[in-house]
Order: structure tokens, then C-alpha cells, then sequence
């Protein structure tokens, strides 16, 4: 199986693969956090989704949370020296969400843990603070992010840190920015693509699999952009449909030249999406052309209601994980490069080929400890903290091609 054969040549050249991962990063600039969905077909194992403004902190394991304090220190040490001492921690705007509101609380817990005073934001001009409320009833108090906001300056925050996913790009208050901000605004969805990050990421899957001496059909994820996506036009959707036939037949020969007994399938994916909006699973262009009023729907806007002009067809890779006989997918998180925590994300509605990303996902414990635990011989760290370490390099680069400056950061490499 995949698993075991990575787990074994990436032991193999543990060394050489260190030491590639750190070059890589001295040229790179890499964000605060982020965190990777994971795909284990047990012929394959990949990142099929990667968040560069991750919400969910609240669902990772006590002991990474822990651990997590004192690689934020770390992180923020290493790149703003001893300058940040006060953090604006601006959020999204989903004051009804309070299952969010336990992320900003958790994200806020760490940071103080660190040792930084945190005052909470959204990139809304205010008169007064607003009162959300968590999951678990703790009441926030949120203020306007803008920086002649009375609250800003009384604050007098050194650093930005972005939890806002920035599908829209909030033009009216980036505009008053003038403190450091990470991640930067402009890896935010209003301008960020799946396509970019899945073509940096593939690529480096081929250098890692030519040190490691894998095949990087275990790891890559085939990913191709289609653009001027109109749902609405028969023509447009018949394209899409012949895009999705070529993928499937040539994911057919790829199987057939390993020997996996598995019926391939794509997803359709908005090229900026968030949230899970925007996916639908197909198995051939024919149910792209028979999407009913329902698909057609779920197809037709992302976040906030923007239309999808432009998808990805992106090779579909079934999940082995369970638990509880729910089909599962871990998602890792990282702080700067290091592994931060996890969780299973599972759904027990979901078979093994659908997103689990969707209303009725469930989070089950997984720490960073747990991926050290030798499963069929082959501790999980080396496979999906790889892929997560392989995704980090991809937003790094990708941030690199978009010209993307992290204003105050200090470069220094992963050690």
C-alpha cells in the first residue's frame, strides 16, 4: 500500500529530506498558521484542500494545544524578533456563528499563552464594541479593526494577525493598514486560486518523491483549472463535461498501470472557495450535463453569494480512514512549519468518495502524538505530516509568485 511504502523510503532518507525541506523555506516567506485536509485512499495520501486563515483551533487535542503556545512564541520570535508585544487578531464577521467564536477564543488563548496581549477585531468601522457569544456561552468582545477606531488607538497593537479568510478583500479597511499583518490579506480568497496552489504543490511533490525514491502518483492530487465557468450555459457545462471524461480516462490508465482496482472519480471545485461551498463529486461528464436544479445551485455561488466563474477538476481520492464507522479525513494544522495539531473530520452520512466537508461533519479527537503511533508498522506522521510540510511549501511559493509581502517578517528558515 502507499502508506507503507512512503513511511519506509521516507525513513530511508530522512536526512536528505530534512535538509531539502529547510533549503526550501530560506528563500520562502511562510504564514502564522495553516492547515491541510487530508485524502488516504491507502493507494494514495494527499492534501486536497489547504487554508491559509484555518478556523477549527478549538477542535485540536488539549496536549497540541499545549504544545502549540510555545510554537507561536517560537514562530513569533523567530520572524518579528521582540518588537510584537500586542496582537490585533481580526476575524471574520460571523457574529452568529458561535462555533466560530470557539476558534477566535482558542487562537486568542494561545497567542496570551505566548506571552501577547490580544484585542479582537473585524474590518468594520464601529461605533462601540459588539458582545458575540461562543459555543460554550463565553462572550467576546469584538472591535472595529480600523486603525483610527478609538479602540485601535488605545490598543496600539505591533501586529496583525488574520483570521479573516478575506473572500471579499475588504478594500475600505485594508486601505487604512499600516501595521504588519499575517497571513497578508493578499492570500486572502478575493484573489487567491486552487489552481496556483496545486500546481506549486504537485511540482514539489515530484522533487520530494525524486529524494525519497516513491512514485509521486502516491502523493500528488491531478488538479486542472477550467475557466469561464458559466453554469448556466449549456455550452459551458458541455465543455466541462469533456474535461471531466479526458481526467477520468486517464485516471483510468493510471490505474491500470499500478494495478488498483478502484473506479476513479473527479470533483468540481470553485477555483476560490471556502467552506466546502461550490464541490460536487461527478463519475463522468454525463452527470455534469444532468445536474438538476439542486446542483445547478450549489454550483452557481461561493461565499457571500459571488457568482463561480471558474473551477477545478481535481482527481478524487477515496477515504480508508474511519471512525466510529463514519467515514473520516484528517485535517492537520501547522504553526510556521511546525506540526501544531489535528483533527478527524468525519461524517456519518458520507461514503468513502464524497466531501466530508459539509453541514453534519463531526470532529473527533487526533493529536500530533497520535500520528507517532505505528499503524500497520508505519507511524502516520511520516505520511500525512509530510503532505501538510509539502502543502506549507506550496503556500510559500505560492505567495512568492503572487508577489506577496509580509511586511515586518524577519526571513529565517524551518531548522
Amino acid at each position: 500500500m502507499a502508506r507503507e511504502n512512503l513511511h519506509k523510503n521516507i525513513c530511508g532518507q530522512a536526512t536528505q529530506l530534512n535538509e531539502w525541506f529547510c533549503a526550501k523555506t530560506a528563500n520562502l516567506n511562510y504564514p502564522i498558521y495553516s492547515s491541510y485536509d487530508i485524502r488516504d485512499s491507502g493507494f494514495k495520501v494527499s492534501n486536497v484542500d489547504a487554508n491559509i486563515f484555518p478556523a477549527g483551533f478549538n477542535n485540536i487535542c488539549p496536549t497540541d494545544k499545549e504544545t502549540s503556545v510555545g510554537l507561536f512564541a517560537d514562530y513569533l520570535s523567530k520572524h518579528y524578533g521582540s518588537n510584537v508585544k500586542k496582537i490585533l487578531l481580526v476575524t471574520e464577521e460571523h457574529t452568529n456563528n458561535p462555533f466560530y467564536w470557539e476558534n477566535v477564543i482558542t487562537i486568542r488563548s494561545l497567542l496570551e499563552g505566548a506571552g501577547k496581549e490580544v484585542m479582537i477585531g473585524i474590518p468594520r468601522e464601529m461605533y462601540e464594541p459588539i458582545k458575540v457569544q461562543s459555543a460554550t456561552g463565553i462572550q467576546v468582545t469584538v472591535h472595529s479593526a480600523f486603525e483610527n477606531s478609538s479602540s485601535v488607538q488605545e490598543f496600539k497593537p505591533d501586529l496583525i494577525i488574520s483570521n479573516n479568510d478575506f473572500s471579499d478583500a475588504h478594500e475600505s479597511w485594508a486601505s487604512h493598514v499600516t501595521l504588519p499583518m499575517n497571513p497578508p490579506r493578499e492570500l486572502g480568497w478575493y484573489q487567491r486560486k486552487k489552481s496556483r496552489y496545486f500546481k506549486l504543490y504537485n511540482a514539489l511533490v515530484e522533487e520530494f518523491c525524486a529524494i525519497s525514491g516513491v512514485d509521486s502518483f502516491y502523493l500528488n492530487v491531478k488538479t486542472e483549472v477550467f475557466e469561464n465557468f458559466d453554469i448556466a450555459d449549456d455550452s459551458s457545462r458541455a465543455l466541462l463535461a469533456s474535461r471531466v471524461d479526458q481526467m477520468i480516462a486517464d485516471l483510468k490508465l493510471d490505474y491500470e498501470k499500478r494495478g488498483i482496482n478502484s473506479e476513479p472519480f473527479v470533483f468540481v471545485k470553485n477555483n476560490s472557495g471556502t467552506y466546502g461551498l461550490a464541490v460536487i463529486r461527478v463519475g463522468s461528464g454525463k452527470e455534469v450535463l444532468d445536474w438538476n436544479y439542486k446542483s445547478r445551485k450549489k454550483m452557481k455561488a461561493a461565499k457571500g453569494g459571488k457568482d463561480v466563474e471558474e473551477v477545478i477538476i481535481q482527481e478524487g481520492i477515496p477515504s480508508r480512514v474511519q471512525s466510529d464507522g463514519a467515514t473520516a479525513e484528517p485535517v492537520i494544522y501547522m504553526v510556521g512549519c511546525e506540526l501544531g495539531g489535528g483533527f478527524l473530520r468525519t461524517h456519518g452520512e458520507k461514503n468513502s468518495t464524497e466531501s466530508l466537508n459539509s453541514p453534519g461533519a463531526v470532529y473527533k479527537r487526533l493529536c500530533v502524538s497520535d500520528l507517532n503511533v505505528s499503524i500497520e508498522g508505519s507511524p502516520l506522521e511520516n505520511v500525512y505530516g509530510w503532505s501538510a510540510r509539502l502543502g506549507l511549501l506550496a503556500i510559500a511559493s505560492e505567495a512568492k509568485e503572487m508577489g506577496v509581502v509580509f511586511n515586518g517578517y524577519i526571513n529565517k528558515p524551518c531548522s
